[in-house]
């Protein structure tokens, strides 16, 4: 059993770092504003139009900033979330001889 646990930790950590190489975006105002982050939720980029920021004001940037930010965040959480429930499903049955399975 000691064994399958430590399996299941060196998953863990192989997820968090397959995590950290699988990059998510989001664009807001047709692409004037990108950021990228990674799967962990780490963002990586933010771009933003230089034409866009010239007539942007402050409260509008703040705004459309935030915008993309958190709809990268939610695509980073979704992938998070697959790719564990495909680990514990693949670790369930790892340890299905244990309960008699």
């Amino acid at each position: 059993m000691f064994d399958k646990l430590l399996e299941a930790q060196k998953k863990a950590e192989e997820i968090k770092s397959r995590l950290d190489t699988i990059s998510v975006s989001a664009e807001v105002e047709g692409g004037k504003i990108s950021v990228i982050s990674t799967a962990n939720k780490s963002l990586t980029s933010i771009h933003i139009d230089p034409d866009f920021l010239k007539d942007a004001d402050s409260e509008e940037l703040e705004e459309l900033l935030l915008t993309a930010i958190n709809k990268a965040l939610q695509q980073a959480e979704q992938v998070s979330q697959t790719e564990m429930q495909a680990a514990t499903r693949d670790m369930m049955g790892g340890l299905g001889g244990l309960f008699g399975k």
